[in-house]
């Protein structure tokens, strides 16, 4: 089968377009014929090995320990484990694995479910990890209510269009905050609000928020901070800006430090995909709550493409991959 394979760190370079053996499925897994992935901000981590903290955590010292890339996939049930209950040959699917960008992908059954009916595979591809990192986020961590004034920046990000809706799912009252072309792009999702970035330092902004979601990583804790009330929660998504080293974790640890000593909730975000909250996703977007946004489609052949177009940082929702 063809498969995307890097066997070093480096650029979109290092990524190889090559046929490799089926994965051999065990026997809880599923053997899905893939037919779309997505593509993340974790994926260009793991491709770059950056922050070198990746590599210490588990994810390779010298080379990647995994050698496909890609966690989020849609396709058919191509064969069942003997322990399998749940899928048969044929069923549409959507969920998380390891080596998504390949024909074929070895997925766990708990990972997995069935598609959204009102979805394609390609949307369906766009949905579960940002989904996760959203609703965990919004739900978990900032313990959102109905109500609650929410501030989402990176509105228009692969997390971001997710939380969106997720917090409007909830009863908040949610402002965006998004570059000029992507402004109403976000206010379909549901955004009261939108402010524009480029137009001025939103975080001067006399409006106090009861969560303060941050998707971007781009501004200092402090700026974040004065943008929320007494009480209130701030929540960092994602590890980006930093150093080579710790990366966008060196504000995690700030806020871990500081978060003792202030009135604030100052709370970092690691997603857990898991099963049941992948149900709740599914059942969101099939009442017509949720919905992804597709920034581009790239042909499998094409992923290292893909991964400069991210690099680019002017996506807008997801980027999926079709095989």
């Amino acid at each position: 089968m063809k498969a995307i394979v890097q066997s070093m760190y480096g650029s979109a370079d290092v990524l190889e377009f090559v046929d490799i053996d089926r994965p051999v499925i065990g026997d809880s897994d599923v053997l899905v014929r893939v037919h779309a992935a997505s593509l993340h901000i974790g994926d260009w981590h793991v491709m770059t090995g950056l922050p070198y903290m990746l590599r210490i955590v588990g994810f390779g010292l010298r080379t990647p320990n995994i050698r496909v890339r890609g966690i989020d996939v849609a396709g058919t049930v191509e064969l069942v484990g003997k322990n399998v209950s749940q899928f048969r040959t044929g069923d549409a699917v959507f969920g998380t694995c390891e080596g998504a960008f390949a024909e074929y992908t070895r997925v766990p059954e708990k990972n997995l479910a069935l598609k959204p009916a009102n979805l394609s595979l390609e949307q369906a591809a766009a949905v579960p990890t940002s989904a996760f990192a959203a609703l965990q986020a919004l739900r978990d961590r900032g313990e959102i209510r109905p109500g609650h004034s929410v501030l989402i920046v990176g509105a228009s990000g692969g997390v971001g269009v997710f939380a969106v809706q997720i917090a409007k799912s909830f009863g908040a009252h949610v402002t965006g905050v998004c570059s000029t072309a992507k402004m109403e792009m976000v206010r379909s999702l549901g955004a009261d609000v939108v402010v524009d970035y480029t137009t001025g330092d939103f975080t001067r902004s006399t409006q106090r928020y009861d969560i303060v979601l941050d998707t971007g990583g781009n501004r200092s804790l402090g700026d974040l901070r004065r943008l929320l009330g007494p009480g209130g929660t701030l929540v960092l998504v994602g590890a980006e800006g930093g150093n080579r080293l710790l990366g966008g974790a060196s504000k995690w640890i700030h806020a871990l430090v500081i978060a003792p000593f202030v009135g604030q909730k100052l709370r970092p975000l690691s997603t857990a995909p898991n099963k049941k909250d992948l149900l709740l996703v599914k059942d969101l977007i099939e009442s017509g709550k949720l919905m992804p946004v597709i920034d581009r489609t790239f042909a499998l052949k094409d992923v290292r493409d893909a991964f400069r177009h991210l690099e680019q940082g002017n996506v807008c929702g997801k980027i999926v991959i079709k095989v």
